[in-house]
């Protein structure tokens, strides 16, 4: 009885392969450089904010403009953050399924928070809603204040963090392509049902991945942040701001305490980018998948129980099965000419 041939293990050539010597010295490079410019500075914060002891410690956390400023730190952030995630979503969307005039002019205005100074970020908002801006003057008459209050905070906030969940999503949906969505539509889909069902399932760890790293950008800006906010103590102070003035004023373990929280935030917010980055499903591999594309990963082996094997089990949904039994139905309607009408063959889609 004929046994199954195994597939051999790729070897990468002795050529190739660094000698451990190299290995080692490159793993020494890479600690060092991690320990002084990450855990030293992490590590001189917290013991700067417990010099005093614990009792000097939870004063200045409890100190009240501290509470005022994590306070507006918070809404800030939950202001900016869902207004980008509706943004990115749409503009991803509209960037990777879609062709339009004006497609590239759009992706360059996406990234012109990466290209201009935070501070430069600040005074546009200035010379637009400040006493002498263009808008000023109206705003003066209807007794609305933009700049040195709350809303200036928001959106300067927003407009430096709003390319993070754009960025995080146009190339994983451009990887995911169109021929889903186009079968959904085939099925009986509709828009919203299409988007909920196929688009946002396939994009989901990118998105909460544009979301963390967009949230952890809102809580620390300073720049802009700086410019629009007028330093008022209580009122328009986020944590950074309010850690500069306490180290203007000589109150360093203060100071550090309440930067104790800003670097507690950052070490939540790395964690959770660490389990979004873990269950991320990668793509197969065209040795995965086999000669036969996509189809072959479907009918390979999958290892469900793991975080590596969430895509093969996606692959394994129903509305996946029959999204590609569809797709399947249009590229052989295609390659006759057209049917002149639709295959009672083709599997429905399930409102």
């Amino acid at each position: 009885m004929a046994t199954p041939l195994s597939r051999p293990t790729a070897v990468a050539p002795r050529a190739l392969a660094e000698p451990p010597l190299v290995r080692g010295v490159l793993i020494l490079v890479a600690l060092a450089y991690l320990g002084f410019f990450l855990v030293m500075p992490l590590t001189a914060v917290f013991s700067q904010a417990l010099e005093k002891g614990l009792a000097a410690y939870l004063a200045a956390i409890r100190e009240p403009l501290a509470l005022a400023a994590l306070k507006l730190t918070l809404l800030t952030a939950a202001i900016a953050v869902p207004l980008n995630l509706i943004f990115g979503l749409a503009a991803a969307w509209a960037i990777a399924k879609f062709d339009f005039p004006g497609k590239n002019a759009l992706i360059t205005l996406i990234d012109l928070p990466f290209a201009v100074s935070p501070v430069i970020s600040g005074m546009i908002f200035i010379l637009l809603f400040g006493r002498q801006g263009t808008f000023g003057p109206w705003l003066a008459e209807h007794d609305i204040r933009i700049v040195f209050a709350f809303p200036g905070l928001a959106l300067a906030t927003t407009f430096v963090t709003f390319p993070f969940v754009a960025r995080e999503l146009i190339p994983v949906m451009q990887a995911a392509g169109k021929e889903e969505e186009e079968a959904a539509r085939v099925l009986g889909a509709g828009g919203w049902q299409t988007f909920f069902r196929v688009t946002l399932p396939n994009v989901k760890w990118g998105l909460l991945y544009g979301v963390v790293l967009c949230n952890a950008r809102a809580m620390g800006e300073f720049g802009a942040v700086s410019v629009v906010s007028g330093h008022v103590r209580g009122k328009t102070n986020t944590l950074p701001l309010h850690v500069e003035i306490l180290y203007n004023e000589y109150n360093f373990q203060a100071a550090f305490a309440v930067a104790s929280l800003l670097a507690f935030l950052a070490l939540v917010t790395l964690a959770a980018k660490s389990v979004v980055e873990w269950r991320t499903p990668r793509r197969p591999t065209s040795d995965e998948q086999g000669a036969g594309g996509l189809g072959g990963a479907t009918t390979a082996p999958l290892d469900t129980g793991s975080a590596r094997g969430v895509w093969g089990a996606r692959l394994q949904r129903p509305w996946i099965q029959a999204a590609s039994g569809a797709r399947r139905w249009i590229h052989s309607t295609a390659a006759r000419g057209g049917s002149g009408g639709r295959d009672c063959s083709a599997p429905q889609f399930n409102r």
